[in-house]
């Protein structure tokens, strides 16, 4: 499916040729109403970061097939159709540095069934595109939670956009929220599972997490029972292994802002750790605000893993826990105590060494943030600490981004490519 804009998100990036960055490129989506010949179109005219590209100089590549602005005019056998984008390529030595860039098109076409004077037609668009480096080698991996698209998955994206979208920034992990995104959850039928595996081996991801719920407070008169909460987890366990993922985080309900757990956790993880070394599938827990590492709840998880002696039950980390400043743009609103800034939007501001003792534990982190500006300034968390501490200390896993500022559309996808560009390019500068 096209993004809306004219002009794309995907496809925003460097030109590579025998080693050498000899330009860049994006994509257009046909902004008339009718395909047409390639033959009618009059070029289009770039301007980046200010600076403009004269309308003939932009090759074009429609139907699989690069052509400057000539040979186009002359082609009899090529379309540009209203369902396939265009791919405008810009020779620029050395192309875009990594980062956010304004980029504006004008869009030049002739249209038979207007009278000469002017059937030359323009169409104008502008956007800002992101250039995400390559991940560079080492032992941190990059994916993305299906959560950063919430509001335009079923509206502007299907699933397959998402694995498409993942893939193109370079990403090689997807996480997802079960009852979020499989179609008859828990129940999804065979043909959908089919399409699911042959969407991960088609875009090349790699299933992460799966995002589980043991909801304590589904029944109006009653909490949930350890044993139901334990079915609840190994029916996502199950779901889990069946789609190719390593882990589960089980989202228990809470009893107090400092998120306790509900008291079934620890029986109901107990009741399922057999069955989770079977499916060779962890158990991940949350550390999210407003619980800080430093606490009776952290604390707790970490005693039963010890304890227990399992592999199969390790922690997840949300990054949120790391903001230096309060959130004052949330994605979901939440009905507090009467503060001016709920606990659960105040910055804890933990600091590296408590992230450093819990490292040893820490399976998977998701990457959470709500803001990146045009500078690649996060505006809350400290990626500039967070990077080099898990390479300080060896940590090999998984980022996941999860965006949780605005919902507004397309603005998660600009979001995680950011947050992309910036975080490859503190390790890559970390090396």
């Amino acid at each position: 499916m096209l993004e809306f804009p004219a002009i794309q998100g995907q496809g925003f990036r460097n030109v590579v040729e025998d080693g050498r960055v000899t330009g860049f490129s994006f994509r257009l989506r046909n902004p008339n109403y009718r395909g047409g010949p390639a033959s009618m179109l009059d070029g289009v005219e770039v301007v980046i970061d200010g600076e403009r590209i004269p309308d003939h100089v932009p090759l074009w590549t429609l139907q699989g097939r690069t052509m400057t602005l000539d040979e186009m005019r002359a082609s009899t056998d090529v379309r540009w159709n209203l369902d396939e984008p265009a791919t405008i390529t810009v020779p620029k030595p050395g192309g875009l540095s990594t980062g956010v860039h304004s980029l504006e098109v004008t869009i030049f076409l002739r249209r038979s069934y207007i009278p000469p004077l002017i059937a030359r037609t323009h169409f104008r668009a502008a956007a800002k595109g992101v250039i995400v480096p390559p991940a560079p080698e080492g032992p941190i991996k990059y994916g993305v939670s299906t959560y950063s698209y919430t509001g335009d998955v079923n509206t502007t994206m299907t699933l397959e956009d998402v694995f498409a979208e993942i893939a193109d920034l370079g990403a090689t992990g997807i996480e997802i929220l079960g009852e979020g995104n499989l179609p008859n959850y828990p129940s999804p039928d065979a043909a959908w599972i089919e399409s699911w595996h042959g969407m991960v081996e088609n875009y090349g991801l790699t299933p992460t997490n799966f995002g589980s719920w043991v909801d304590t407070t589904r029944w109006h008169d009653r909490d949930l029972t350890a044993e139901e909460g334990a079915e609840q987890l190994q029916l996502d366990l199950r779901l889990a292994k069946e789609l190719g993922f390593t882990s589960v985080r089980p989202k228990f309900g809470v009893t107090s802002w400092d998120l306790d757990p509900h008291p079934i956790w620890q029986e109901t993880i107990e009741r399922s750790l057999d069955l989770a070394a079977e499916l060779d599938v962890v158990i991940c827990p949350e550390i999210h605000t407003p619980t800080p590492i430093k606490h009776p709840v952290t604390q707790g998880y970490i005693d039963f893993i010890e304890k227990s002696g399992t592999d199969h039950f390790k922690l997840l980390i949300d990054t949120g826990i790391f903001n230096t400043e309060p959130i004052l743009e949330v994605s979901e609103e939440i009905e507090g105590d009467g503060e001016e800034i709920p606990p659960h939007l105040r910055p804890l501001g933990v600091p590296m060494s408590d992230f450093v003792e819990v490292l040893p534990y820490t399976h998977f982190i998701q990457a959470k943030f709500v803001e990146i500006d045009d500078d690649l300034h996060d505006l809350h968390v400290p990626w500039a600490q967070v990077v080099p501490t898990l390479l300080e200390n060896g940590w090999s896993g998984y980022l996941s981004s999860e965006y949780e500022g605005r919902r507004e559309p397309y603005r998660g996808r600009d979001q995680v490519r950011r947050q992309h560009a910036l975080i490859r390019s503190l390790q890559a500068g970390a090396r």
